[in-house]
């Protein structure tokens, strides 16, 4: 899976479409699927985006993580399932942001658009700053460490086997 890497910045047209990074549709997979899904975060003012086998995943996950009709897998469908959009972009890398999202994220002329490795999310630049800053400001005091796990190696050749 490719991730999602970078801060790209786009003009919102006066049509309401923006361009989604060419490395972004590129990380969504091959050009037949040419879609992305899009909802409003509910722990920030952004909008969280990822393509369909994530949210698929994301799904199973829920499944077997709380029991069925508990009220926590009740409270993450409803925010998660039942506030995305699914979209399509058109032939020059373009989508229409649904007006539901872009009032959460309060994006008005420009959207940026931030990898998070399997995900993204799109805000308005100036709130992106602030966001950025702050987490900054925790890193340097909390001094976050991360154990990367050990890399696993796809069979080369007859010798693999």
């Amino acid at each position: 899976m490719a991730l999602f890497v970078s801060t790209y910045v786009n003009k919102i047209d006066r049509k309401g479409r923006v361009s989604v990074p060419a490395t972004f549709r590129a990380a969504l997979g091959s050009p037949t699927q040419q879609s992305l899904v899009l909802y409003p975060s509910f722990t920030l003012p952004a909008i969280e985006g990822c393509g369909i086998e994530f949210l698929e995943q994301l799904a199973e996950s829920t499944s077997t993580s709380f029991d069925l009709f508990s009220t926590e897998q009740d409270d993450i469908n409803t925010l998660i399932f039942s506030s995305s959009h699914q979209l399509a972009w058109d032939p020059e890398g373009r989508i229409i942001l649904p007006e539901e999202v872009i009032a959460h994220a309060n994006i008005t002329e420009f959207a940026a658009f931030v990898g998070k490795g399997r995900t993204f999310q799109v805000w308005e630049p100036e709130a992106l700053k602030a966001h950025t800053a702050e987490a900054r400001a925790r890193a340097l005091k909390n001094r976050p460490q991360i154990a990367l796990k050990p890399q696993t190696r796809a069979p080369q050749g007859p010798e693999d086997k």
